[in-house]
Parts: C-alpha cells; sequence; structure tokens
C-alpha cells in the first residue's frame, strides 16, 4: 500500500496529504507528511509509523500500538476508521506504488450497462405513436441519449465547507483528451499532488486524468456542477465560474 494518500475525518474540511513509504523506521513503515497536519488532525500528533496486515493499514504510535485501523469500503476506492473517539476518518489513495488496478473489463462492462440503461429509460419515458413520430426519436437512439458535456473555461473547486479552494482551466477539446490546467492561487493540496493533465466526457462522466494516470470521475449536480463519483473522502465538487 506504499504510496501517496488524502487522509481526511469525515463531515469536516479536516485533511492531510501523507506518503506512506517503504522504509522500514522504528514503528513499522515511515509515513511523511507536512507539519500543518498535526494541526490539522490532531489524531496524528499520536502517529509515528504504519503496518499493512491482515488486509487493515494501521497507523500505529511509536510503540507500535494501533491509532486508526482501515478496512476497505464495500465501494473498494477508499478506506475508513474510527478513532477511539467515534470519530470517522476516510484514506483516499492519490499516488499508490503497489496496488493492483481497476480490472479494465469489469469497468468497460458497468459502463456499457449504465449506458444501455441510460438509453432505455428514455426511449420509455418518450415513448412516440406511430401515427405521429417524435422528431427527437427518429433523429436515433444516440441523439436520444445524449447529454452535453462540461464547457471549457474557468471551474472552482468546492469541498465540504470551503468554496472556491483551487481553479482549474478545461481546455477546448482538440483530440480525445483535452488539456486541464491548475490555476495560480491554489490552496488545495490533494489536487495539486494529484496533478490532472487532461480531460475527457464520455457517456455522461467528466474525468480528469492525472500526469501518473490515475483519474477522478465526475457526474452532473444538476445546476451546472460536477461532483466525484462516487463519493469517497472529501467532497469534490467543480462548478464554473466567470474568469
Amino acid at each position: 500500500m506504499p504510496g501517496t494518500w488524502d487522509l481526511s475525518r469525515d463531515g469536516s474540511t479536516r485533511r492531510c496529504v501523507m506518503t506512506l513509504t517503504r522504509e522500514s523506521g522504528d514503528a513499522g513503515r515511515r509515513l511523511r507528511f507536512p507539519a500543518g497536519c498535526r494541526k490539522a488532525l490532531p489524531i496524528l500528533n499520536a502517529v509515528a509509523g504504519w503496518l499493512f496486515t491482515d488486509g487493515v493499514v494501521r497507523l500505529v504510535d511509536k510503540n507500535v500500538r494501533p491509532v486508526l485501523l482501515f478496512a476497505r469500503r464495500p465501494d473498494q476506492r477508499s478506506l475508513l476508521a474510527h478513532a477511539e473517539s467515534g470519530e470517522a476518518y476516510s484514506l483516499v489513495p492519490l499516488q499508490i506504488v503497489a496496488m493492483r488496478p481497476p480490472d479494465p473489463v469489469a469497468e468497460e462492462a458497468a459502463r456499457q450497462a449504465e449506458e444501455a440503461d441510460a438509453a432505455a429509460r428514455a426511449s420509455a419515458s418518450r415513448a412516440p405513436s406511430a401515427a405521429d413520430p417524435d422528431p427527437v426519436l427518429a433523429a436515433g437512439p444516440a441523439a436520444a441519449s445524449a447529454s452535453p458535456g462540461p464547457a471549457p473555461g474557468i471551474y472552482a473547486l468546492d469541498r465540504y465547507r470551503e468554496k472556491d479552494v483551487c481553479r482549474l482551466e478545461l481546455g477546448a477539446v482538440a483530440a480525445a483528451q483535452a488539456p486541464v490546467r491548475i490555476l495560480a492561487g491554489c490552496h488545495d493540496g490533494g489536487l495539486e499532488v494529484f496533478d490532472p493533465v487532461s480531460w475527457r466526457f464520455e457517456a455522461g462522466r467528466l474525468t480528469l486524468n492525472a500526469k501518473r494516470g490515475h483519474t477522478v470521475n465526475l457526474v452532473p449536480t444538476g445546476d451546472g456542477g460536477w461532483r466525484r463519483d462516487p463519493e469517497t473522502g472529501t467532497t469534490f465538487v467543480l462548478r464554473r465560474v466567470e474568469p
């Protein structure tokens, strides 16, 4: 499980980007995070290392006693742990060094199933009569199921309670992949570590592609914005803003 992770306290804006290394230390393997993380997430004051045993990521203290025990959520995309105080914490991968990649066959099957379901709902809701055919349906099933993608331009990133923590510029679509640029003044460490470089729109989903090959998928919110899907870890919403 070595790599770069986003640690956040559920239901808050408190978060930290940390690196789980392969290096051995006095308390399991070493981990690294900015000094400000101890203030944002005080529970990290007790953390001195990490271990991966029995399918669980353990953040441990200097005596190798567990502080947070992370197990996979059912969606298999993030980890969840509860502190002794009852607070819930999420651990979301940003840069994975040793994790099995998603099954492309399963992902493609799921995408095709979603497209087929959307097309079936669109067809059933319109139900044209034989005597007076619907001109939209006459254009074919592709036109009926098509949905508009995001317009190129400037988008603000909103977190749980913090708005406009970072701005992205989605470039114009000139090929299968369009450019993405993080604008100056970004105050979101997680997005900077993710480092998106391109975007695409397909099957109703906006996908941000990182320089290292990782992706974040977003779906429409209904008000012109886009939210991460599935919703794991800290809130991730993009909304169009004027330059």
